[in-house]
């Protein structure tokens, strides 16, 4: 097996580098004219995979959106996943962890142990206990030729708090978003074509004085519905070396399978043009 990255650079130049986004909120799912319950879970999700999957390099489903339903939730989840990856998308599972020692080993596990049946292809984790929090779900993605999007400047108000605080310490100094996006560089330095560890930058941040140029795959969600735009993907990430922009919402709220399929393979021919 190809490592993640080589795979996912491998599938933009195959399909475009779009990802769908599989959220099932409540909203949405009443918007379907389906009820709150698995049984509306699963027609939305399930509709939703055969609609995309075949034409989208990559699609991301929200963990907690199918965690919500219990055990029967995470058992569509399961199925989400089997069958994205048999129509060929990769599958970045979005579930943001990030813990310490065992419990960190046991998440990596569950998410990227080709034996669990919620393996994916990569999962989004968290660095904001310690960048070295993350050392067993990192040997486990190399163990397993797996992926990670790692949190680095996200476009939620809160983030700055954190992500834009400066460090001061023989290191260099810089933001905490930019010492995460050193380590990446560090992970990625001698990957070809394309490094499996990356980072997650919102498509609307507005502007970022940080170095994208890491080696590796940029997640960029809030593209699409959530105001981001193909102008805003070039201007922020033009040193990245794979831009991910990613929606859920502008995909999803459009319900009829061969409509969703239509925008999935219209926005990536623009965002290749």
């Amino acid at each position: 097996m190809s490592t993640f990255g080589a795979r996912l650079h491998a599938a933009i130049g195959d399909r475009g580098p779009f990802c769908v986004g599989i959220d099932p909120h409540a909203s949405l799912l009443h918007e379907w004219g389906l009820t709150d319950d698995v049984a509306g879970l699963e027609s939305f999700a399930l509709t939703t995979v055969e609609a995309v999957a075949p034409y989208a390099s990559i699609v991301k489903p929200q963990s907690a959106f199918f965690e919500r339903f219990g055990s029967r939730g995470i058992a569509v989840l399961e199925r989400v996943i089997a069958q994205a990856r048999e129509a060929g998308a990769l599958v970045l599972l979005d579930v943001k962890r990030g813990d310490i020692g065992s419990t960190s080993q046991a998440y990596a596990d569950a998410y990227l142990d080709p034996a669990s049946p919620l393996a994916s292809d990569a999962i989004t984790v968290s660095p904001y206990l310690g960048f070295g929090s993350l050392d067993p779900i990192i040997e486990t993605a190399r163990v397993h030729d797996a992926g990670l999007f790692v949190l680095a400047l996200t476009s939620n108000k809160e983030g700055p708090e954190v992500q834009h605080a400066r460090v001061d310490d023989v290191a260099g100094g810089g933001t905490v978003a930019g010492r995460m996006l050193d380590h990446l560089r560090q992970l990625n330095a001698d990957a070809d074509p394309l490094g499996s560890f990356g980072a997650v930058v919102g498509a609307t941040i507005g502007s970022t004085e940080e170095d994208l140029a890491f080696n590796g795959p940029v997640l960029a969600p809030g593209f699409g519905a959530q105001g981001g735009t193909l102008a805003d993907v070039r201007r922020l990430f033009g040193s990245a070396a794979a831009v991910l922009p990613s929606s859920s919402r502008e995909v999803l709220r459009l319900r009829r399978p061969e409509a969703m399929r239509d925008l999935v393979i219209r926005t990536n021919d623009e965002l290749r043009s």
